[in-house]
């Protein structure tokens, strides 16, 4: 039973948890007894003879060298049948229930039970493997192929993770890395992950290089080598495979996921400090730390990372479930790309991983010759609630189908937590030079490659440590994208926020993004002019984020909350010839007491509209105490929460596009 556990345990997680004894939680018992199905009464076999057919029809199909071809086809009834028959393929058998398709190189059999068996009789013929030259065909078949492996990590991690945030929020992302680090495909899970988790790979492999081993795992989370930030916690696993699908001995590819925990520390439950300063205030660092060591979970010594610093983890034991699950999605990665790697070779899926990327970055330069008909020199500055500003220029190079992207002006260093890593920004241009492109191609690092980013030093957008970043990820990151889609004129601006907020005392930690406006657009012609348009949608996780939102039955049943009402805010969204979407109102009722925290942008500012069309209407964040008083808060705000006390959120709405 032990040996049984263990290789399931291991098929699963990829670790063994050395000196942890076995509980057995439930015991089964199988019993297995006589049915009642109905008794087959055997015939007596027939000669073999001539099957008799009721005609001859064309099929086309694979023939016995394989290659298809139209084949004259043996149309049999099987009421015409009778036990002993033997019927040589190409061949139809119709009956009144079904009809079965006997294929070059195939038998057809009728027992004396009046079962119809088929076997191969003629050996399959020898196909050639898929060469490393790219082919039309298969570069939509690998597209699709890393994407599904991305999504199967998904769904393991889903599944194994424990915490709300997790499980029920999805706000996590998994992909696949080359041997380089660069993003090769992804799951369509959150855009600020995936653009800027090539950079996690890449530290773990400069840091590591000639001394990692098949079964280790990295996490880290440090905004400045790698992360975004701190409850961002990033699992990476390097894959060993070799040209007969054995071990390699270096790595051959990475698999990552990404995961926001429910808690890492921090001045505030739920590790989003509205008022933090320093990276310390947000929580445990984690800096290229090993996790697994040649298939051993380094448990202790994770536990101990987390529960030290000024502001240690609330929950380890939760976050350690949590990491479980994402070195389980890992190695469901690891095991779908050595399938793939078995089926075509590691030479054709290493030369695919070239082609996806080649093929992304045509797409994308396709894209900007779109753009120069109408862009050549696009402009915008966004500004932020707190005083900052987002200043962005797009110069487009029409003759080498190429544009620089130039955050120069911008606001410098915050002594606030809306500073973002660079990872981050390249993530939100990465996200909005994939959402030009109309193909359905994985977002991956070729998406980058005809784009030049300039983000100054020492900007909010390239901050120095130990500058504060936890608002950077998600409402920094939100800012650009609407900053760079205004310079690019496609669209109104959504909530530049992701209304985060925050709950929790010493034994309850949540956190969750909430959904707003998103806003209207124009549609264009090659030419660049205005063709048509579009609304925006109310309601809506909007650009960086992609998360869903807790069941209130899963959200009640965890946590000593109520939620009290979540309705749309009508009206909120900005008029024009098409209007933006309308934000949410969202209450939550406490039944005890606890410490809650708002982080959010477009209490000040609403998004904004385009080409005549309003602005969407700010957000709102205010605490309506137990009898009746109402206390507004800020765009950043914390309150202490009693039994009865309701927190409401009030989301921005969307902008809308053209005058009426």
């Amino acid at each position: 039973i032990t040996r049984g556990f263990e290789a399931a345990y291991r098929q699963r997680f990829a670790f063994l948890m050395q000196g942890k004894a076995l509980m057995v939680e439930a015991v089964s018992v199988e019993a297995v007894v006589a049915g009642d199905a109905p008794v087959e009464h055997a015939q007596d076999l027939q000669p073999e003879r001539e099957v008799p057919r009721r005609d001859t029809v064309r099929m086309f199909t694979v023939g016995t060298d394989g290659t298809p071809a139209w084949h004259d086809a043996a149309l049999v009834v099987r009421e015409d049948m009778r036990p002993g028959d033997l019927l040589q393929g190409p061949a139809i058998i119709a009956e009144k229930n079904a009809t079965t398709v006997v294929e070059p190189g195939w038998q057809a059999r009728l027992t004396s039970l009046d079962h119809l068996v088929l076997h191969r009789h003629l050996p399959r013929a020898q196909r050639h493997a898929a060469g490393t030259q790219v082919d039309p065909v298969l570069l939509e078949v690998f597209n699709n192929l890393f994407m599904n492996i991305a999504e199967q990590m998904g769904l393991q991690l889903q599944n194994t993770a424990y915490s709300v945030n997790i499980k029920e929020r999805l706000d996590f992302s998994c992909a696949l890395f080359d041997a380089e680090g660069q993003l090769i495909a992804n799951a369509p899970h959150m855009p600020v992950h995936l653009g800027s988790m090539g950079e996690s790979i890449r530290t773990v492999i400069a840091r590591n290089r000639g001394r990692m081993r098949p079964g280790d795992v990295f996490v880290l989370n440090d905004p400045y080598h790698g992360g975004t930030h701190l409850p961002d916690i990033t699992v990476i696993t390097p894959v060993y495979i070799g040209d007969d699908n054995g071990e390699a001995a270096e790595p051959t590819f990475y698999v990552g996921s990404r995961g926001h925990h429910a808690d890492v520390g921090g001045t505030t439950p739920g590790s989003m400090p509205p008022f933090s300063t320093r990276i310390e205030e947000e929580g445990v660092q984690i800096d290229n730390v090993k996790l697994v060591d040649a298939g051993v979970l380094r448990e202790a010594e994770m536990i101990a990372l987390l529960e030290s610093g000024e502001y240690p983890s609330r929950n380890p034991q939760q976050n350690l479930a949590d990491l479980k699950a994402q070195i389980a999605a890992n190695e469901k990665g690891v095991q779908e790309l050595r399938r793939m790697v078995e089926h075509f070779g590691l030479s054709v899926v290493q030369a695919y991983m070239q082609h996806v990327q080649d093929n992304a970055e045509e797409s994308v330069r396709r894209a900007i010759t779109r753009l120069a008909a109408r862009v050549q020199d696009g402009h915008f500055t966004l500004p932020l609630d707190n005083g900052a500003q987002i200043t962005v220029a797009v110069r487009i190079d029409a003759a080498t189908r190429s544009a620089v992207i130039d955050f120069t002006g911008t606001s410098a260093q915050q002594s606030n937590n809306f500073n973002a890593p660079t990872a981050v920004c390249m993530a939100a241009v990465l996200y909005v030079f994939r959402s030009l492109v109309e193909d359905d191609i994985p977002l991956n690092a070729g998406c980058l490659k005809p784009l030049q980013v300039i983000i100054p030093p020492g900007s909010m957008l390239n901050p120095n440590p130990p500058a504060s970043v936890v608002a950077g990820n998600v409402e920094t990151s939100s800012c650009i994208t609407n900053a760079l889609l205004g310079a690019l004129g496609v669209s109104a601006a959504s909530q530049c926020t992701m209304n985060n907020f925050t709950f929790g005392n010493a034994r309850y930690q949540y956190y969750e993004t909430i959904s707003g406006g998103s806003g209207a657009g124009g549609q264009f012609d090659d030419a660049g002019a205005l063709v048509g348009g579009f609304d925006g949608t109310s309601v809506v996780q909007t650009h960086m984020t992609n998360s869903r939102l807790t069941d209130p039955e899963v959200l009640e049943f965890r946590f000593p909350v109520r939620l009290e009402s979540y309705a749309i805010r009508a009206g909120s969204g900005g008029g024009g010839r098409w209007k933006g979407g309308d934000g949410g109102v969202r209450r939550i009722r406490f039944l005890e007491p606890m410490t809650a925290s708002i982080l959010s942008n477009g209490r000040v500012h609403g998004a904004f509209g385009m080409a005549g069309g309003q602005p969407g209407m700010p957000g709102v964040n205010r605490v309506v105490r137990g009898d009746g008083r109402a206390e507004p808060l800020q765009h950043i705000g914390q309150a202490q929460m009693e039994a009865g006390d309701v927190f409401e959120i009030q989301t921005p709405g969307g902008g809308g596009f053209g005058g009426r």
